[in-house]
């Protein structure tokens, strides 16, 4: 709710538990009630050690006092010594070289914390409170160490595609180099769930119910090295106004993330018609991209990641099709052009519309599982259920290089047709909104949208298909990656 709902500037009794009170507040805290929690969280030096994310961290075997009560652990307050006060937060992972790094911004008494992986959280029903905060208990009990092993949800960290095509051609062996040297790794992975945790933990001292989600390409599985991090914060389970609720929520995150947390620099509040907020992290070196209940971009993320692993030529390509996108300035929303979510769509749908498809359409043929009413909690196991998908065209990475940009620079009629990956195949445009006086059309594949709506002027399309034309009469002319890509330096700058 917000400030023209009736229920908001009502007062909690005074006499209601502190747990009541909370379940009470209104989406926009009162800026006296805000500060008053928030001291009451800063004291509680036990909360701070219980709050974890997504899970109850238990203490390892130690000497110190214990007892439970009401569900919740208590722990004597004599062994909670005040260095615990103000410190900052550290993030539920194991000490390693990484989190060294990080301690440089924390207090140097550290705690055995939880190793717990759970980029999509679970659900709102193993909450339960302790003094009024929200805390989600573990489905597995720690070890003797006090640790607790990996989630549930840890495949989402392994490197699930170890097979890759084979490569018969200087063309597709190129493809294949950059690939390798580029593709996102399981370390960089953990490293954006390790903010995304620590961030979790932050931000339900604001908003308790809230949860964090990583999305966009480090999940779905086209990221690279160097992607940048989307999160996607859900508040509350119905759709909120992203010009008004959103920006307001942003706004008080911007605000918390510039004046309490020492690891995040330049905090931008950035009004688009999906508002965000930039920053960086300053251990990790990875900016991220935080919205507010931008939910179909969970919700395709994961649809998109069973894309990836579906057939194994599909991931390449994307790849090198970013890399050759953002080196010829093709490859920026901001700037009028194409995002790389589009991109993704594009390759994919080229993929589902040749002679003998190499995709089909997920969505179609397995509706149960990408079900646009499907509850958040569930989206992301329908990647588990995807089997391979056994093609019978075996055209080569570098044909299929040279086939993609060559339909787009002649052969699809921009003017007439859409792309859809949702029904696996190019749609007649219609005169809806999405798509009247478009340029380019790419249907988004859960709410319809247009995805390419950032290119709307026409001299950018213009140098869109000109850049199309050249890359596809340079491959077809002499098969060679470094005529549209400088390979060594892309390929060197990983190493």
């Amino acid at each position: 709710m917000f400030p023209n709902s009736p229920s908001v500037g009502r007062s909690p009794h005074p006499s209601f538990p502190i747990q009541h009170q909370l379940s009470k507040v209104p989406l926009v805290v009162p800026p006296e009630l805000l500060q008053a929690h928030l001291t009451y969280q800063k004291n509680a030096s036990l909360s701070r050690m219980l709050m974890s994310g997504n899970v109850l961290t238990m203490p390892p075997m130690s000497p110190q006092p214990w007892s439970l009560g009401n569900r919740s652990p208590l722990i004597n307050p004599v062994s909670s010594p005040s260095p615990f006060q103000n410190r900052k937060r550290r993030s539920d992972e194991g000490i390693n070289q990484y989190d060294l790094k990080r301690q440089r911004f924390q207090s140097p008494q550290q705690l055995p914390s939880a190793i717990v992986h759970q980029s999509v959280p679970l659900r709102n029903d193993f909450y339960y409170s302790f003094d009024g905060l929200p805390l989600r208990q573990s489905l597995q009990s720690p070890d003797v160490n006090g640790r607790v092993a990996s989630s549930a949800d840890s495949w989402l960290f392994e490197d699930v595609e170890t097979t890759l095509p084979v490569a018969n051609d200087k063309l597709s062996q190129q493809i294949l180099d950059l690939f390798q040297a580029c593709q996102q790794q399981v370390c960089d992975l953990k490293k954006k769930d390790l903010c995304r945790a620590e961030l979790q933990r932050e931000i339900q001292q604001i908003f308790p119910q809230s949860r964090l989600y990583l999305v966009g390409s480090s999940l779905n599985g086209f990221g690279t090295r160097s992607s940048d991090a989307d999160l996607c914060l859900v508040i509350k389970d119905e759709p909120i106004n992203q010009k008004t609720e959103a920006r307001h929520i942003l706004s008080l995150l911007q605000k918390h993330f510039y004046t309490r947390l020492g690891y995040i620099e330049r905090p931008q509040l950035i009004r688009a018609k999906v508002p965000i907020v930039k920053f960086r992290d300053k251990v990790s070196g990875v900016e991220f991209d935080l919205n507010v209940n931008n939910v179909v971009g969970i919700r395709n993320t994961f649809l998109l990641r069973s894309y990836a692993h579906t057939e194994n030529r599909v991931r390449p390509l994307v790849l090198v099709v970013k890399r050759w996108a953002g080196h010829h300035g093709i490859n920026d929303a901001s700037r009028g052009t194409l995002s790389s979510y589009s991109l993704v769509l594009m390759v994919l749908h080229y993929l589902q519309t040749l002679p003998e498809p190499i995709l089909p359409s997920l969505q179609k043929k397995y509706p149960e599982c990408f079900n646009p009413a499907m509850q958040l909690h569930l989206v992301h196991h329908a990647p588990r259920n995807i089997p391979q998908y056994v093609s019978k065209n075996t055209s080569s990475l570098g044909d299929l290089l040279i086939g993609f940009l060559k339909y787009f620079a002649i052969e699809f009629d921009w003017k007439n047709k859409l792309i859809s990956v949702c029904e696996g195949k190019t749609v007649q445009r219609t005169e809806g909104i999405e798509w009247r006086n478009k340029y380019i059309c790419v249907e988004e594949p859960f709410d319809g949208t247009n995805t390419a709506r950032a290119v709307h002027e026409k001299q950018k399309f213009d140098i869109i298909q000109e850049e199309f034309m050249k890359a596809w009469v340079r491959l077809r002319d002499n098969q060679d990656l470094n005529s549209v890509l400088p390979l060594q330096r892309l390929v060197g700058k990983q190493k």
